[in-house]
C-alpha cells in the first residue's frame, strides 16, 4: 500500500509539471463524431470563425471516449463571456463564482466557458478554504491544471477530430482509475463537492480511486457541510442517478461522507431487511438510466427512508394510534430527521409523502375511492412503490399485480376490473364486510383519506 502510494505522488509531481499536451487523433481516443451533440459542434464552429479557440471539453468527451451517452455537452474557450454572447442569437451570461455563457438550442443548452487562470492565491475563499468567487481568465493549459481529475481535463476538436490531453487524462480512462490533478488534500479543500465527485466517477466507471486521492477523504468529510445545501442535494441526486446508485452508497458510507448527506442510511442498513430494500429499489431505477429513461428523485428518496418510516408507523399503530395518522407521524419524524442535515426539496418531499400515504389505502379500497386514487398525480409511483414492497415481501404479490394492471389498462377496460372487484367485495363473508364497515366508519378508505390529506397540510 505505502509503495503504490508513493508510486501515486510521483506520478502526480510529473503530471502537476508544466508540460506541453498530448494530442490525439481519432484512431487513438475513438470517440465517434456522429453522437457528438450538433449544437455543440455548431457553438465551436462559430467561435472559431471569429478566430477564437473552441473544444467540447469535460464530462461529455470521458462519456464518449468509455462509450456512455453524455447528457450535456459543454464548450470551453478563449472567447470571455462578453464575447461569446453576442454571437448567438439566444444566448445569455449566468454565474456569480464563475461566469459562462448558456448558449440555448431548443431543449438543449450549451455551456459554453471562458478558459480559467491558475490559483494564484487571490480567490475569495471561506475561512474552510473553499473558494466562493474566481473569476480568473487563462489558457487552455491553465485550465486543464485547475480542472479536477485527469479525465476531465480533455479537450476535444469537433471540427479536427482531436483530443488535447494535458494530464494523460485518456491513460487513466483507459485503466479506469480516478485521479486528482495536484494536491488531492488542497484540491478538496478549494471544492469538497469534488470528494462526492471522485465517488461517483469510480462508481459510473466501474474503477477505482486512486490511492493518493482517496487517502485524504475520509478524514476530510466533514468539510461537505459547509457546501450550500441546493448545490449537496444537487451532487447527492447524481450519485443516486448515476446509474450505479448501491456502489456510489456504498463508498459514501465507507469513507464516512454519507453522515452529511444520508444520516440515516447506517438506521436503514441496521434494520432488518433495509439494505437489500434499496438495493431492490435502486436496481430498478439504475436499469432505468442505462435504458435512458427519466428517474423520479421522489420515488428514490421514498425507497431510501421507507424501512424507517415503516417501522415507526407499525410502533405507532401498536401504541393505538389511527392507522392513516399514524403513517403522517412517522412520515414526518423521518424527514425531519433527514432534513437536519441535507434537505430534500420540498416538492419532493410532497411527492414522497403522496407515495407512503397512498400504501395502506391499496388494502381494501372501495370501487369510488379507487376511482379517485387514479385521478391522483403520483398514482402510478405509488403502484410502483407497492409493486417494490411486494417484491421485498411486505405485501401480497397478486394484490400488488392487480393494481398495476389497473394502472396500466384504459378506462373500459378499468370499468370492467373494478365492476369485478365490487363483486368480489359483495361476495365476501358478512362479517368481513361488517368488520371493513366498521373500519371505513372509524378510518376506512374515506376517512383514512382524509386523516393523510389533514396531516400532509399540517406536515407542509
Amino acid at each position: 500500500m505505502l509503495k503504490q502510494t508513493i508510486k501515486s505522488f510521483v506520478e502526480r509531481l510529473f503530471m502537476s509539471a508544466p508540460r506541453g499536451p498530448e494530442r490525439l487523433p481519432r484512431e487513438k481516443h475513438g470517440i465517434d463524431r456522429r453522437k457528438v451533440s450538433r449544437h455543440a459542434i455548431k457553438v465551436c464552429e462559430v467561435l472559431k470563425k471569429e478566430g477564437y479557440e473552441a473544444y467540447i471539453v469535460g464530462g461529455a468527451v470521458r462519456d464518449l471516449i468509455v462509450g456512455l451517452a453524455p447528457k450535456d455537452f459543454d464548450v470551453a474557450t478563449n472567447a470571455t463571456p462578453e464575447q461569446v454572447r453576442p454571437l448567438f442569437r439566444r444566448a445569455r451570461i449566468i454565474g456569480r463564482r464563475f461566469q459562462l455563457v448558456h448558449v440555448v438550442f431548443g431543449q438543449e443548452i450549451i455551456e459554453t466557458a471562458t478558459f480559467r487562470a491558475t490559483a494564484d492565491g487571490d480567490e475569495y475563499t471561506d475561512e474552510h478554504g473553499r473558494i466562493l468567487r474566481d473569476n480568473l481568465f487563462g489558457t487552455q493549459q491553465d485550465d486543464a491544471a485547475r480542472r479536477d481529475f485527469t479525465l476531465n481535463a480533455l479537450y476535444y476538436d469537433p471540427l479536427s477530430e482531436e483530443v488535447i490531453d494535458y494530464h494523460q487524462g485518456v491513460a487513466d480512462l483507459k485503466k479506469r482509475v480516478v485521479r486528482m490533478i495536484g494536491e488531492p488534500e488542497a484540491r478538496y479543500r478549494e471544492d469538497p463537492v469534488r470528494m462526492l465527485r471522485a465517488v461517483r466517477f469510480a462508481a459510473k466507471l466501474d474503477g477505482t480511486i486512486d490511492p493518493a486521492s482517496a487517502e485524504p477523504i475520509a478524514r476530510m468529510a466533514s468539510l461537505i457541510e459547509h457546501v450550500p445545501a441546493s448545490r449537496l442535494f444537487d451532487e447527492t441526486l447524481k450519485l443516486l442517478t448515476c446509474g450505479h446508485a448501491m456502489d456510489c452508497l456504498r463508498q459514501l458510507r465507507a469513507m464516512g461522507l454519507h453522515r452529511s448527506l444520508l444520516p440515516l442510511v447506517d438506521q436503514i442498513f441496521a434494520e432488518e431487511g433495509g439494505e437489500a430494500f434499496i438495493e431492490l429499489a435502486f436496481e430498478r431505477t439504475d436499469a432505468r438510466v442505462r435504458a435512458g429513461k427519466t428517474v423520479s428523485p421522489s420515488f428514490l428518496f421514498a425507497a431510501l427512508l421507507w424501512k424507517l418510516v415503516n417501522k415507526r408507523w407499525q410502533a405507532l399503530c401498536a401504541e393505538g394510534e389511527h392507522k392513516a395518522q399514524a403513517l403522517v407521524q412517522a412520515a414526518d419524524m423521518v424527514m425531519e430527521a433527514q432534513t437536519r442535515k441535507l434537505a430534500i426539496q420540498r416538492r419532493f418531499q410532497s411527492d414522497m409523502r403522496e407515495i407512503w400515504f397512498m400504501q395502506p389505502r391499496f388494502e381494501n379500497a372501495s370501487a369510488r375511492s379507487i376511482w379517485r386514487m387514479l385521478e391522483q398525480p403520483r398514482f402510478r409511483a405509488a403502484v410502483d412503490f407497492l409493486q417494490l414492497r411486494a417484491e421485498a415481501r411486505e405485501v401480497d404479490s397478486v394484490q400488488a399485480q392487480w393494481w398495476m394492471d389497473l394502472a396500466d389498462a384504459d378506462d373500459a377496460t378499468r370499468a370492467i376490473m373494478l365492476e369485478a372487484y365490487q363483486a368480489q367485495q359483495r361476495s365476501r363473508p358478512a362479517g368481513a364486510r361488517r368488520r371493513r364497515g366498521r373500519g371505513r366508519r372509524s378510518g376506512g378508505a374515506n376517512s383514512q383519506q382524509g386523516a393523510v390529506e389533514r396531516g400532509r397540510t399540517a406536515s407542509e
